[in-house]
């Protein structure tokens, strides 16, 4: 088997894995923990002095979001939201001042900008990155959904010669010794779990 096929099936095959674990957790759990973890990383040096501060709309059973985007209104930073480019199968990114009139349903339901009512941003403006994920290992893999979508993104900000702060807010049960990685893969700087701030 040829070794890039072999990575993405190991890769496959722990996606499955963590997210069965993330999706039995207790809704109440998960909310508590969410909490948590969003209290550690509005902590970070690097967070209090971002000024442009990117995120994402959480669903399903990952870490929810919604109060680490108020947090970053209420701190007087700028919130940066991605939408999905279906031309160009990248992330457009923009900023959003108001979380409830400026958001629309977009693919697998997830919110995203309105791009009429938001203004567009540029990946090398970022200064700190919440990224999400299904597993990391404490050297900083990320094991993503599969699209690719924030590494690329992530990429052009490095090639460009930005150096965002990229972290990762995730559960204690989506920690792993080792990811599967391609040579493609954006390693994050941290990772914050309800238990642990791990410096990578």
């Amino acid at each position: 088997m040829p070794a890039t096929l072999a990575i993405r099936l190991a890769k496959d095959n722990a996606r499955a894995l963590v997210l069965a674990k993330r999706n039995a957790m207790a809704a109440g759990l998960r909310d508590r923990h969410s909490r948590e973890i969003v209290g550690r990383i509005v902590a970070m040096e690097e967070f209090q002095r971002a000024r442009l501060v990117m995120a994402y709309c959480s669903f399903g059973s990952e870490l929810a979001t919604a109060s680490f985007m108020t947090r970053v209104h209420q701190s007087g930073k700028t919130l940066v939201l991605p939408r999905i480019n279906r031309q160009t199968n990248c992330l457009d990114l923009y900023a959003v001042g108001n979380l409830e009139e400026d958001l629309v349903e977009g693919m697998w339901g997830i919110r995203e900008p309105e791009p009429r009512t938001c203004s567009p941003v540029s990946a090398q403006a970022l200064d700190f990155v919440l990224v999400p994920g299904l597993a990391f290992d404490f050297g900083g893999g990320r094991l993503g959904y599969g699209r690719g979508y924030y590494d690329k993104l992530l990429k052009s900000c490095l090639d460009s010669g930005a150096r965002p702060c990229i972290v990762a807010g995730a559960f204690d049960l989506q920690l792993s010794e080792r990811v599967p990685k391609e040579a493609h893969d954006v390693l994050v700087h941290a990772v914050l779990t309800e238990s642990q701030h791990i410096v990578c």
